[in-house]
């Protein structure tokens, strides 16, 4: 709240932040950016309405920042203050704690300055023994509980406050009542915040997300599945992809512009839409101490009927006013193709008996086609002052999952709350692992399955002991027999821990301190006995000889891996694979679905045999300022799938691969089927058909596809320039229009990258490819992929690995490859 005497928020100081602007009225994002947000380019959309657009177009305009990179800029200053001027900053925010009957809420210098300075100007700190102008209490008083505080809680805390202020300025300058009545209570949130020091949460009558379901991502995706064939896909999946990023970062109009035409029903639901909208999407953008979701993900089938005229009108208005700004492809994108887009997926969003909105809806496959059926078998474990996982023995059942791709294994974009650019909408349905059964009956197929029930066949001496054994085998007869166990504990502040947790607690902060000599025995202290860690112990003999220090963000949807080992005379048995599996296990329990750590050199190899990779599928902004950066350590980040019992994955994995070879058997047996030969030459016949022959279809023999490769031989292709320039322009095209294809759009600039062609010698970029191929340069397909590959080598050189430049630059390749391998262009260097 603000102070008794001052209009400041917290009575004293300079205002840290920079006024959010407010236009409801006005769009923020123009028809230029979203054509470019296409072909993978994220549109930077202004922080506010009447702040500086970005085009996407790989920068902004010149002089012009956004406010969202305003108040990080801000933050940055803040955070670079030297401690005692921090302490006096927060002072402005923290209640007197010399008296329990003093009620200042806020320490105020008492010889503020006549002209308030610029908060990044330097200024000298107040000393802790100045006195409270209102309470006559020293500084001291006021943020006494602040003393042992680490800098990075402090941080955490200004980051707080510099919304505080943001949120101050725009409640003061706001018109509109309801966004008004949003902004105070926001406010008034985040000041509790940092009197209690509390993480932000956003409680109260509006609920939490999501709000509905299905979620407009899960919708518009199943639109586009059920409407499209696969010939379509790939471009309404972009369409979707853009309406979808537009409507993320639209500007809503206020309830009180919507209320001269609409009824009042109408606008009782949009007001409550709005304000949710508010809270949960658009000021965490600005002010992200909040909580953020996108609006896609946390609204449903109500929230777009509400919105879905206006901002198509809007939408449609802007790609029309700016299409001479547009290149001639996205032009033909967004003025032809998008407006059918939306046409259709109008009706089946006021349709009342549309399949997309339903929550168990799945995509219809061909006929030929037969997915796996995926269950999960939830662990049952035993509650009390500490969990207990452990696999119950002798129940002779196996979870059956059906193995996707890496793309189909990530968790829902509705649950996480975003959309990873360049993931396909159509991927987790088109790439699943698929079993044919033109020939196998399903009765044939569940006869086969119920043969496979005894576990022994599978985890029997024969198989713990063999070279293709899992890692984990050991470790999982092991907790069969009990010698080992694990369990989840942690210390509190709140509740009595028993003497065998803290027994337990102390024996992993030894194990950690002997196992991770490089890390200060306090630090590792601190962690375990840290009430908001938690830990995986592995207990052997009553003590603890392994375990996986973590801390769970709930909020953000992801676990930070904060140490793990195992006591070196107990390494080598499979204890840390399974031990892993365990914390999968509780995580995808507790509905987390992503792990997130820094490796040093030694731990690199493990966590990449667990699944953890280099290539982290969280954006940035979901963990920046959660997580500690650590130097001389990579990051890695492993992604959960929910349809996984991770502990029983390879008694899974095995009964799978069991059942393929019994139907691979009982097929072989009925190939091998003797016939009887034939005798119809005897009568005289002369010829027979190949397919007439008995035994020849069963033997898995099918027609011959007719081939069209003729009439495109190689000694054509070489000798048809205008063939080989289709080819490449159709392959150019395809490159350009993907989603990791944005950072080589145009030459590197060398006013933004002052040293590029310093490292660089021979640069290259898709406008200079496009040039040269109109030019008719490349004659041969070899110049082509040499200049092609000369993109992605100069990338990597310049840029660092963790870079999102170095993964664009990988991601593209791959891509590239695939699509030339498709067109045979370099099969034998003909070309």
């Amino acid at each position: 709240m603000a102070s008794r005497d001052s209009g400041t928020p917290g009575g004293g100081g300079g205002t840290v932040g920079t006024a959010l602007q407010q236009n409801p009225q006005t769009s923020n994002m123009t028809a230029a950016g979203v054509a470019t947000g296409v072909s993978g380019m994220a549109v930077a959309a202004s922080a506010s309405a009447g702040g500086s657009q970005a085009t996407g177009t790989g920068g902004e305009a010149a002089g012009r920042v956004s406010n969202v990179q305003r108040i990080q800029q801000k933050k940055a200053q803040v955070r670079a203050w030297p401690r005692d001027k921090k302490m006096e900053k927060l002072a402005i925010y923290s209640t007197c704690r010399a008296d329990e009957n003093c009620r200042c809420n806020g320490w105020k210098n008492p010889t503020p300055p006549a002209q308030p300075a610029r908060p990044d100007t330097p200024q000298p700190a107040a000393p802790p023994s100045q006195p409270c102008r209102s309470c006559g209490h020293t500084l001291g008083d006021h943020v006494s509980h602040l003393e042992s505080a680490v800098d990075d809680d402090l941080d955490r805390l200004l980051s707080i406050v510099v919304d505080v202020e943001n949120l101050f300025i725009c409640l003061h300058r706001e018109e509109d009542p309801d966004t008004k009545q949003v902004y105070s209570y926001l406010f008034r949130r985040l000041r509790k915040c940092i009197l209690q020091v509390s993480p932000p949460t956003v409680e109260g009558p509006l609920g939490t997300p999501p709000f509905e379901r299905p979620s407009i991502f899960k919708g518009v995706t199943n639109f586009v599945l059920h409407k499209f064939n696969h010939l379509q896909q790939k471009m309404m999946s972009d369409l979707a992809k853009m309406f979808l990023h537009c409507l993320n970062h639209w500007r809503l109009e206020t309830p009180s512009a919507r209320r001269a035409h609409t009824t009042p029903e109408e606008s009782s639901a949009y007001k409550v839409n709005y304000m949710r909208w508010l809270c949960f999407s658009y000021v965490p953008q600005l002010c992200d101490s909040l909580p953020h979701h996108e609006t896609t993900a946390i609204f449903g089938r109500t929230f777009l009927r509400a919105v879905f005229h206006t901002l198509r009108k809007q939408l449609l208005d802007k790609f029309r006013a700016e299409k001479d700004k547009m290149p001639a492809e996205k032009k033909l994108l967004l003025l032809n193709h998008f407006p059918r887009f939306l046409s259709m997926l109008e009706e089946e969003v006021y349709s009342n008996s549309s399949p997309i909105w339903d929550a168990d809806y799945r995509p219809q496959l061909p006929p030929h086609l037969h997915n796996q059926a995926a269950e999960r078998a939830g662990n049952t474990a035993s509650r009390g002052e500490f969990e207990r996982l452990s696999v119950q023995p002798g129940e002779g059942q196996y979870t059956t999952v059906s193995l996707t791709s890496s793309s189909a294994r990530r968790s829902r974009p509705e649950d996480r709350g975003e959309k990873r650019e360049g993931d396909d909408l159509s991927e987790s349905s088109s790439k699943r692992l698929k079993i044919e059964t033109e020939d196998l009956g399903e009765e044939t197929v569940a006869e086969v399955v119920a043969t496979i029930t005894d576990p022994r066949q599978m985890v029997g001496p024969e198989v713990l002991f063999s070279e293709n054994a899992a890692r984990d085998e050991a470790a999982k007869l092991e907790e069969r027999k009990g010698n080992i166990e694990f369990h989840v504990i942690g210390n509190s502040l709140t509740q009595k821990v028993s003497k065998q947790t803290m027994l337990w607690l102390i024996g992993l902060q030894n194990v950690f301190s002997h196992q991770l000599p490089r890390m200060p025995k306090d630090y590792i202290t601190r962690l375990v006995f840290d009430p908001k860690h938690r830990t995986l112990a592995l207990i052997k003999d009553n003590r603890p000889i392994g375990g996986i220090c973590f801390r769970m963000f709930p909020t953000q949807g992801f676990s930070e891996i904060v140490f793990c080992a195992v006591t070196s005379n107990e390494q080598v048995k499979g204890y840390g694979t399974h031990m892993m599996n365990h914390l999968k296990d509780y995580h995808v329990k507790n509905n987390i679905q992503h792990f997130l750590t820094f490796a040093d050199e030694f731990a690199i190899g493990y966590f990449k045999k667990q699944g953890f990779s280099k290539d982290i599928q969280v954006p940035r902004s979901v963990y920046q300022g959660y997580i500690k950066d650590y130097e001389g350590a990579t990051l890695m980040g492993c992604e959960l799938n929910p349809s996984i019992v991770y502990t029983e994955f390879t008694a899974v994995i095995r009964r799978q691969k069991e059942i393929i070879k019994k139907l691979i058997e009982r097929k072989q047996s009925e190939i091998r089927k003797v016939h009887p030969g034939l005798t119809c030459f005897r009568e005289g016949v002369r010829e027979l058909p190949i397919e007439s022959i008995p035994g020849i279809r069963e033997a898995g023999w099918k027609p011959p596809v007719p081939s069209t490769r003729s009439a495109r031989s190689p000694d054509r292709e070489h000798q048809d320039p205008d063939y080989l320039y289709g080819m490449l322009k159709t392959l150019l095209n395809n490159v350009k229009s993907h989603a990791a294809a944005w950072p080589f759009q145009v030459p590197v600039d060398p006013n933004e990258v002052p040293d590029y062609y310093d490292h660089i010698k021979y640069p290259m970029d898709l406008k200079t490819m496009t040039e040269r191929l109109k030019a008719r340069y490349y004659v041969k397909a070899r110049l082509f992929n040499a200049d092609m590959l000369r993109i992605f080598k100069n990338c990597r050189f310049y840029n660092h690995p963790e870079t999102e430049y170095y993964k664009c630059a990988n991601n593209l390749e791959k891509y590239y490859l695939s699509k030339m391998k498709e067109t045979s262009l370099l099969e034998g260097n003909k070309l």
